[in-house]
């Protein structure tokens, strides 16, 4: 198992099934680095404590925090898994972006972002993450989301440990398709952000 495969192994059991290695997180996430190792050798997985540190530190995407004494580790963000990351509320910038695929651009506009399997819809500071993002699923569409506005009606936002906004719902009129997006007129007739 190379190192990408390793850590969507460990994003999986750490975000959605820890007990598919027989593996408890506590409230906030977090598991045992002895014990994580253990069960993920026991359930075939080839992980030592020096292929963690390295997961941990060569992740592009800052998939994974250790805490500060080195003894437990937890996914950064993406959980389905109910769990509480003891985030507190931030003040989000002005505009946050959210990559998706073009086939799913109507129902957002109609009924808003959802976190659908996870526990929090994800939010990018920068429109070309978010392109990424969104490629990732079809044909990438980037939203713009007024991020500032939201949060000075009432709504929470959250900065994750790698960087990535969370907040648990976006409605429809707090959105529009990014200009960056390449199909012009699908963005024209699109509503446009109050700002």
């Amino acid at each position: 198992m190379n190192d990408i495969q390793l850590s969507k192994r460990l994003s999986f059991v750490l975000r959605h099934k820890p007990d598919s290695i027989g593996l408890t997180l506590n409230p906030h996430g977090w598991a045992n680095v002895d014990e994580l190792i253990a069960k993920a050798r026991a359930a075939g997985m080839q992980l030592g404590h020096e292929d963690l540190l390295r997961l941990v530190q060569s992740s592009d995407k800052q998939r994974f925090t250790l805490s500060v004494d080195g003894l437990n580790i937890r996914a950064a963000q993406g959980h389905s898994v109910s769990i509480d990351l003891g985030l507190p509320p931030k003040t989000p910038p002005t505009l946050l972006y959210h990559g998706t695929a073009a086939r799913f651009l109507d129902s957002i506009l109609s009924e808003g972002l959802k976190p659908q399997a996870r526990q929090q819809v994800h939010l990018s500071l920068e429109d070309a993450t978010a392109q990424h993002v969104g490629a990732r699923h079809g044909v990438p569409v980037v939203l713009k989301i007024e991020a500032l506005r939201m949060h000075e009606e009432g709504f929470k936002f959250f900065f994750a440990d790698n960087n990535v906004w969370l907040t648990d719902h976006v409605p429809p009129e707090f959105l529009a398709p990014s200009s960056s997006n390449a199909d012009s007129a699908t963005t024209s007739r699109q509503p446009k952000l109050s700002t």
